[in-house]
């Protein structure tokens, strides 16, 4: 029997050693969601132990790569209820935020998702200027939505009516810093990967890139038309500026200065080394 009180959504958590965060997030959707599932990648620690000691099902799954992984979770996994919820580890869900998505599908909305706010708590800090509101699309009507096909910093395409919600979900990651740069590091592997397609012109699933679209078609546009078009090495320092300084970055203290050094000028400028590295090593091969 179907339990009413509870949300009719599948929230969908991808893991992989994720035991320091899992359980922030599992406690802030048991109780509300219909159905929560742990798509794990074989983790090493206590991870899947931590999920099913929460009651939550847990299913394994080779990583490939984000877009296939959330693939994966659609298409492959036991749902059964109308909407999808996709949740990372280290995020929680605030109790205004799941009254507000229990109350918006409750009454049949005519849109097939939603795009909600995504803030950002870093060394016990919000990260409010540079970086706030950013506006993800996580919440939509199973059959209505895919991922993209991109390795990482990856989008949800959901056929129809688009809509907002008001509340945020919180980004709190309780690891360190230095398991923030490991996992970094892996992620400007994936970007330089994806720079590398762009040259080789590489056709792929992806969201549009509009200048007038949502603000990920505009991110997505401003990355293909300006971004790409600068110089490596330097666009890291004019991305540092533009968020540090030019949106005010500077004014939320010296948690802010660590993470805009860290995300917007040390994992850009890694993102390019290893892009024109790629560069390098394609063309020796091409001349071998």
């Amino acid at each position: 029997m179907v339990d009413s009180t509870l949300a009719d959504v599948a929230v969908v958590i991808l893991s992989f050693n994720e035991a320091p965060n899992l359980g922030q997030a599992l406690r802030s959707v048991q109780g509300w969601a219909r159905q929560v599932f742990v798509l794990d990648s074989f983790s090493t620690d206590d991870t899947c132990e931590i999920a099913k000691a929460a009651g939550c099902q847990v299913i394994q799954n080779r990583f490939i790569d984000y877009s296939k992984q959330r693939n994966y979770a659609i298409e492959q996994l036991p749902l059964e209820t109308e909407w999808i919820l996709f949740v990372d580890a280290d995020e929680w869900l605030t109790e205004e935020l799941k009254a507000e998505i229990a109350q918006v599908i409750a009454d049949q909305p005519e849109e097939n998702g939603f795009y909600i706010k995504w803030r950002l708590i870093w060394m016990g800090r919000w990260i409010r200027h540079g970086y706030y509101p950013t506006w993800i699309l996580r919440l939509f009507r199973r059959g209505k939505g895919r991922c993209e096909e991109r390795g990482i910093n990856e989008h949800l395409i959901v056929e129809g009516k688009l809509g907002y919600l008001r509340n945020d979900f919180i980004h709190q990651d309780q690891k360190t810093i230095g398991d923030w740069i490991i996992k970094h590091e892996r992620y400007a592997e994936r970007e330089a990967l994806e720079l590398m397609k762009r040259d080789e012109h590489h056709i792929q699933d992806e969201i549009d890139a509009k200048f007038w679209g949502t603000q990920a078609q505009r991110k997505r546009w401003i990355r293909y038309k300006i971004w790409n078009r600068m110089p490596p090495l330097v666009r890291p320092w004019c991305f540092f500026a533009y968020r540090y300084v030019l949106r005010g970055g500077f004014l939320d203290g010296r948690e802010a200065f660590v993470f805009h050094f860290l995300q917007a000028l040390w994992f850009m400028t890694l993102i390019d080394a290893k892009y024109i590295e790629k560069q390098a090593s394609r063309k020796i091969a091409i001349h071998e």
